[in-house]
């Protein structure tokens, strides 16, 4: 990754973090406000404050702390100091326990009602997508003893329409997390409408890093046939230096005929510091060439690079009959958006259900530096994806901070259960044990996360 990368990347993750650490800590503070609580700080951040200013007939404090990794805030509360008497009823450790559950509880809502609102001005403005036409499929495969076919289009999945690869993707993780058959709807080139069933149960879908649901069935995403033509040679690169040019089709590489953009594209990538012998053709006759694609090195991974553009025009007939553009009025987002937080919700708790018995690889926690390249990618593409980035994120938080782990707000939560159920609060030195052991459970799962971003970055 160089510098620029690097820069670009770090200062969308600051930025993502610091929306969704403030719409979380915002939760806690205008709920505790709410509920009549004292608020005496609302930090963004931790650590040492970078800016403080004073407001309100509290005087709150308002800080942004030099740690972009989290935030707080803190109200009134005997147990962390002495309050006058006069301000007792306005301590957090006051309230009865169904204002302190709302107060607690608000954080992870607030991250999901951010995630709705952010899914429905997606959707209300276009989500532009692909249909989901199949393209080669792997054989052996699930998908070829189901029957599925090349160019046969899925319109849906265990019953959920999927109009969208994306919506396809997703739906198909869903559903096979878990279950052991999808059913899918299928329509093949003849028009003809078929239903096929899909065995998963023994494909261990989440033992691979970044599960890849579409290789595990052995399906793959169609792709129009577009012929690989050079459009520019850039100077000094090994395209020049074998003698290409612009205007030039590719023919074959060594002795595998080429018949499109992406064929050869993965060729090349796949073959770094290796001499193939390239034909083209060029002004109606063949040429026969050399060419070594050199190696580079990029966000860790290391692929063959030759210097050349190539162009890709895609039919105007054959654009229309791939795009599909999902999009609704203000309650129709909102109905979709709410759709696709749960869905998202349920996913990610499956996943850490699967985590906790076994049957997901802990190859899929991700830390701070995987977040980051994804918040840089995503911000370079425009702001519907960086607008989804930030969804998926907000979800996950939301999800996480739920868990009854002591130190999440969730652990918190399952003692205000707890003290419901039993009538009193729970003793302070059952949460004390409960705190450490909470930061024991934490600090393993950061290092996984953390040792998991240095593999993807030395791999």
């Amino acid at each position: 990754m160089d510098i620029l990368s690097f820069l670009y990347s770090a200062a969308a993750f600051i930025l993502a973090i610091g929306i969704l650490v403030t719409i979380h800590e915002f939760g806690h503070y205008w709920v505790a406000r709410k509920c009549g609580v004292k608020v005496l700080r609302f930090s963004v951040g931790f650590g040492k404050p970078l800016w403080i200013r004073k407001a309100g007939t509290d005087q709150t404090e308002y800080a942004l702390a030099a740690i972009p990794l989290g935030g707080y805030v803190k109200m009134l509360d005997e147990r962390e100091g002495e309050v006058e008497e006069h301000e007792l009823p306005r301590a957090f450790n006051r309230q009865s326990v169904s204002k302190r559950f709302a107060i607690v509880f608000a954080g992870p809502a607030f991250n999901f009602i951010f995630a709705i609102m952010a899914y429905s001005l997606m959707y209300m403005s276009g989500v532009s997508g692909i249909k989901p036409y199949i393209g080669d499929v792997t054989y052996p495969s699930v998908a070829y003893s189901a029957g599925i076919q090349k160019k046969d289009l899925i319109l849906s999945i265990n019953g959920i329409e999927t109009p969208s690869w994306e919506k396809a993707r997703l739906t198909l993780l869903h559903e096979a997390v878990d279950g052991s058959v999808l059913n899918l709807k299928i329509q093949g080139q003849d028009l003809q409408i078929r239903q096929l069933s899909l065995e998963t149960q023994n494909l261990s879908i989440l033992q691979d890093e970044q599960a890849d649901i579409l290789k595990r069935l052995g399906l793959s995403m169609w792709r129009p046939e577009i012929a690989p033509r050079i459009d520019e040679v850039l100077p000094g690169g090994a395209a020049e230096a074998a003698g290409l040019i612009a205007g030039d089709y590719i023919v074959s590489l060594d002795g595998i005929t080429i018949t499109n953009v992406r064929q050869w594209v993965d060729a090349i990538r796949a073959n770094p510091d290796r001499a193939m012998q390239l034909v083209v053709e060029r002004e109606g006759a063949r040429k026969v060439l050399t060419i070594t694609p050199r190696k580079k090195t990029q966000d860790g991974e290391s692929f063959g690079y030759i210097g050349v553009k190539n162009v890709i025009v895609i039919p105007e007939q054959m654009r229309q009959q791939l795009r599909v553009v999902e999009k609704h009025g203000p309650v129709g987002a909102a109905i979709a958006a709410m759709d696709k937080t749960w869905q998202m919700s349920v996913l990610t708790l499956k996943v850490l259900g699967k985590l906790v018995i076994g049957e997901a690889s802990l190859k899929n926690l991700s830390g701070p530096i995987t977040i980051a390249k994804y918040a840089g990618l995503s911000a370079r593409i425009g702001l519907e994806q960086f607008l989804a980035f930030l969804a998926i994120i907000s979800i996950s938080l939301g999800v996480l901070n739920l868990l009854p782990i002591p130190m999440l707000d969730g652990g918190h939560l399952f003692y205000y259960i707890v003290e419901i159920i039993k009538g009193s609060p729970v003793s302070e030195a059952v949460e004390s044990i409960g705190q450490r052991i909470g930061l024991v459970v934490l600090l393993m799962l950061m290092t996984i996360a953390i040792y998991n971003d240095i593999l993807r970055l030395v791999d």
